[in-house]
């Protein structure tokens, strides 16, 4: 199963920002602390997600950076496509549902404020292995 969403300057349907507002409330392009702490310590009887989140950020993040993210675990990835400013993070999340996932690594991005301090998600995608 592989749920997309792609965000653009327009607003979304009430019921497609429903379907992309996790548990706790938060809309995944503005990430969830809670969701990202449940998926330190996930109960593994929950499916396996594969989350990626495109954003843009008004500043490059250090090469230290993007290298440093790896080193965090449950295969998190922060790389910079060709195109400047933008960027790619993906992780691996037990959540129950993907928006956990991906609310869950938005999450991170939040968490991380010290490495990227300011950010837009643009698009997220989360796959059911």
């Amino acid at each position: 199963m592989v749920e997309t969403a792609i965000f653009g300057m327009g607003d979304q349907s009430h019921p497609e920002t429903a379907r992309w507002t996790c548990p706790h409330g938060r809309h995944v392009g503005q990430g969830c602390v809670p969701c990202y702490r449940a998926a330190t310590a996930p109960d593994p009887a929950l499916p396996l997600w594969a989350a990626v989140v495109w954003f843009t950020s008004p500043r490059p993040i250090p090469i230290k950076v993007l290298h440093d993210v790896h080193r965090h675990g449950r295969h998190f990835a922060l790389d910079q496509p060709s195109t400047p400013l933008v960027f790619l993070l993906t992780g691996q999340a037990r959540a129950a549902e993907g928006v956990e996932a991906v609310a869950g690594l938005v999450g991170f991005l939040l968490q991380s404020r010290g490495a990227v301090d300011d950010f837009t998600v643009t698009e997220v995608r989360a796959t059911r292995y």
